[in-house]
């Protein structure tokens, strides 16, 4: 039984949560890349570079909680080895 659990949340794992979490982190790179287009197309007005500014933090938090969670669940996976 234990083994049919642990590959369920391999498959899990391999199909849903790896592809999701690329997908996520290319989202907040986007926005991140974005955000610095709006920075440099609007150096002139102050309220659309303060815009563009807050679309490059916002970008670089989503980044970091991403590799956070992608680095916990990495260590999780190596305390648990078989699953």
């Amino acid at each position: 039984m234990n083994e049919a659990l642990n590959e369920i949340f391999l498959k899990l794992d391999q199909i849903i949560i790896a592809p999701l979490i690329t997908l996520l982190a290319l989202a907040a790179f986007v926005y991140f890349l974005y955000g610095v287009v709006v920075f440099i197309q609007n150096a002139g007005d102050a309220g659309k570079r303060k815009k563009g500014q807050q679309h490059i933090i916002f970008g670089l938090f989503g980044l970091f909680v991403i590799f956070g969670a992608t680095a916990i669940l990495n260590l999780l996976k190596s305390i648990f080895p078989g699953s």
